[in-house]
């Protein structure tokens, strides 16, 4: 081995050993879904930490259409996997669509979150909506999770992330629920802000 490789080798070891973790807990708004993943707001995620000089590390652990429960039973491989110091929560849009109990929802985002805080991350709760087509009451009940859990747990949480997408033919799938490469660095751009002060 020549002194070079072995001092490159040396220098990657060390850039792992010191670099943060964060792990992206989400369902298909995050996994990419009918995009490359490199367009995805994650990847570009990524791309702005590096561009900020940060030295976090991006975990996508995000599964096309998994549900709060799903994540309940992923979170703790991903945990001890990446031991993250952030942990970014995108997940209960599924469970709206398949009209599952709010209480439900909330109970399982906020063991996922518990299960992140006893591990020694930092939480932050990315908010999603579901179609008017649910009812007011549902839709209300819906809405209500992200805030009110934030507020209890005492972590930041990001309203609705598809804000400026969601309405937006040009930035939206033919399916008119997914972003296309369009929409995902205003997504990205979204979460950016309340991540911020979690990176120091």
């Amino acid at each position: 081995m020549t002194r070079f490789l072995f001092a490159v080798i040396v220098s990657l070891v060390s850039m792992t050993a010191t670099a943060k973790s964060i792990v992206v807990l989400g369902d298909s708004i995050s996994a990419g879904y009918g995009i490359e993943v490199s367009q995805g707001w994650v990847a570009l995620l990524q791309k702005k930490l590096n561009e900020k000089g940060a030295s976090h590390i991006v975990h996508n652990e995000s599964i096309s259409g998994d549900t709060t429960a799903g994540g309940l039973a992923r979170i703790d491989r991903a945990l001890t996997l990446h031991k993250p110091d952030i942990v970014i929560i995108e997940l209960g849009a599924n469970d709206g669509l398949r009209g599952l109990p709010p209480k439900l929802i909330k109970s399982n985002l906020a063991e996922i979150a518990r299960r992140a805080q006893k591990a020694g991350a930092k939480v932050l709760l990315l908010a999603m909506k579901i179609p008017p087509s649910y009812g007011k009451r549902y839709t209300d009940l819906f809405d209500s999770i992200y805030p009110q859990l934030a507020k209890e747990l005492g972590v930041p949480y990001v309203p609705f992330i598809m804000e400026d997408v969601a309405l937006n033919k040009d930035m939206m799938q033919a399916d008119r629920v997914h972003p296309n490469h369009k929409g995902q660095p205003f997504i990205a751009d979204r979460v950016w802000p309340q991540l911020l002060p979690l990176l120091k």
